[in-house]
């Protein structure tokens, strides 16, 4: 039964099989293609970042000037984890989705998405401005910080000069991608790592030969440019639309320049919806239909629109993904003191070990906008529901490919890499660190899905800071003790390890306080699709062993690893598999330009 918001006789209620959908409500439907959306742009990006991996091993190899590029690089890989991919979302996200529930409930005065970005981006361009120049000016003292065993940091320094300039253009390009994101736009956000890979690949062809590797640096911050650029005039159609006009349905969801996912969910009230508490209002107060616990209004978020964006949030999301980032320089840190190529060796196994971890992530990136919104709503159990789904099917994807990486690592390495400056030695070199690294990916999307739930009500929580702080001191001291007797591969372990750890104390501090996700029920959901990958690596291992040559080794080993997961994850019902054949044909049958029916 639903909670009364005030005292009084009120209308009755309808049943929750008849009530109108609340303004944030998404259909299966609609997620299923915006996640094959985003799926379809993550890969583009990802094959142009392999593009770009292998230019830079081709043209460069694994050596001291690879190396002093990669030192200069540790700038944008923090920023985008900041800027981008955690920091931003986790403060924007929740903080546009509040303001597109408070306009679509008509609350009087002007548009909240318009104030929000007239109090927000005007400051934070001020301050990632100030911040590059002065990574500029201290490049000497932040490359001697990261990689004090350098021979020459000289070239180093150069390239991070060049590359701290993506500080303000990535920003832009965070911005730009929470604000569409929480108006359910993932088009433009999703492509510009496709824009960013494939500036630094024509920046490096064209300026190599006369730069050398500066060439790649330089490419780096033209690249933060395009980012934003791609994203400026789909965000700014968005504000300058009346907020009366622009939340008219428009054939069900289409956008007028045919992006499939741009809805204005939120932007209108939803049919049936009672401002003073009828019917289409979400249960006031926040009870939850089930009477169950933690149903409170997230935060009581829509109680003011800017407390979604205060100093403490601001905070612990930063000190969050400067500790989850911080896991880079430490590889970093203790591989400058290795033989010249080891940073290298690190570099590339990551990139290409991660690639699975990405793809899953891109279930995160398009739901966790419906949780903020859910939230705002007060909505929890929708928001505890989605996030529990999220969680095993992320884990199912990121699980797949960990074992086709570790069966078929060497292979890989071989195809991707293998010519020009880059040598027999660096593929194996390489492949061995890239096994290790794969043991620690199903604790890198964990990490990054479940503080999502920590995040999404708009507060400031310091336990994912705190946690997170945990893992980095584990990355720290395990990475000490290793490297001395297994060098690279003793740094990727580590890594492996802390993230994992990071991950497990993540899982057990939900609550109340963040999403009330079902711990027992997750962890017995987890189980299944890991015990169909340990079997699916033996299953590759064995088969890519005997094959002659990489490319049969390759396709032999992923063949057998991902037909014994499927059939293990179809015996264990890993993320409810059996069920999948049946709606998914239904859910994504439609072109992805069709109009989408948002609500239910």
């Amino acid at each position: 039964m639903d909670a009364a918001a005030g005292s009084g006789p009120r209308p009755a209620v309808p049943a929750p099989a008849s009530a109108p959908p609340s303004p944030g409500a998404v259909s299966g439907r609609f997620l299923a293609r915006a996640t094959l959306l985003s799926a379809a742009l993550s890969m583009a990006a990802a094959v142009l970042g392999l593009g770009r991996d292998q230019a830079l091993a081709h043209l460069f190899g694994a050596g001291a000037e690879t190396d002093a590029f990669l030192v200069a690089w540790t700038v944008p890989e923090m920023a985008s984890t900041l800027l981008i991919e955690d920091g931003m979302a986790f403060v924007l996200v929740p903080a546009f989705s509040l303001a597109l529930a408070r306009r679509g409930r008509g609350t009087p005065g002007p548009d909240p998405v318009r104030a929000l970005v007239a109090a927000s981006l005007p400051r934070l361009c001020l301050a990632l401005a100030g911040a590059a120049a002065l990574l500029v000016l201290g490049a000497p003292l932040l490359v001697a910080f990261l990689a004090p065993g350098l021979s020459d940091p000289s070239l180093a320094v150069a390239c991070t000069r060049l590359t701290a300039t993506c500080v303000l253009s990535f920003g832009l390009a965070g911005y730009c991608s929470a604000a569409l994101r929480a108006h359910r736009s993932y088009l433009a956000p999703g492509a510009i790592y496709i824009a960013y890979n494939a500036v630094i690949i024509a920046t490096m062809v064209v300026l190599a030969a006369r730069w050398g590797v500066r060439a790649a640096a330089l490419g780096v911050a033209l690249g933060g440019c395009a980012m934003a650029l791609a994203q400026a005039p789909s965000l700014w159609r968005r504000l300058a639309r009346r907020p009366g006009g622009s939340g008219v349905p428009r054939a069900a969801g289409a956008d007028r320049d045919g992006g499939p996912g741009v809805t204005q969910v939120g932007v209108t009230q939803a049919a049936g919806a009672d401002r003073d508490g009828g019917p289409g209002v979400t249960r006031a107060a926040g009870a939850d239909r089930d009477g169950g616990p933690g149903v409170t209004q997230a935060a009581g978020a829509e109680r003011d629109g800017g407390r979604a964006f205060t100093v403490g949030l601001v905070c612990a999301v930063l000190l969050f993904a400067v500790g989850r980032q911080s896991q880079v320089l430490i590889e970093r840190y203790f591989a400058s003191g290795l033989p010249a190529g080891a940073i290298s060796h690190l570099n590339y196994a990551q990139k290409v070990a991660q690639l699975p971890m990405s793809l899953a992530m891109m279930v995160c990136v398009v739901t966790f906008p419906v949780v903020a919104r859910a939230i705002a709503e007060g909505d929890v159990r929708r928001a505890r529901d989605r996030v529990e789904r999220d969680l095993t099917l992320m884990a199912c994807l990121v699980l797949l490919g960990t074992s086709v990486v570790v069966a078929c690592a060497p292979g890989i390495v071989h195809l991707l890499f293998q010519r020009g400056a880059f040598t027999a030695g660096d593929t194996a070199a390489t492949a061995a660190v890239m096994r290790v690294y794969a043991l620690g990916l199903l604790g890198h999307t964990l990490v990054g899905a479940l503080v999502r739930s920590y995040f999404s009500t708009g507060r400031a929580s310091w336990y994912p800071p705190a946690v997170m702080g945990i893992g980095v001191v584990a990355t720290i001291g395990l990475s000490a003790w290793a490297v001395g007797p297994w060098g690279a591969r003793g740094i990727a372990g580590a890594n492996a390890a802390g993230i994992s750890l990071t991950a497990l104390l993540l899982l057990l501090g939900l609550g109340p306080q963040s999403v009330p996700v079902r711990i027992p029920r997750v962890a017995g959901a987890l189980a299944r699709p890991v015990a169909a990958a340990v079997g699916a690596t033996a299953a590759g291992l064995a088969g890519a062993g005997p094959a002659d040559g990489p490319a049969a080794s390759t396709a032999a080993g992923c063949a057998c690893a991902s037909v014994v997961f499927l059939a293990l994850a179809w015996l264990l019902n890993a993320a409810g598999v059996r069920s999948l054949p049946f709606p998914v044909p239904h859910s994504v049958r439609s072109p992805l330009t069709r109009k989408l029916r948002h609500g239910r």
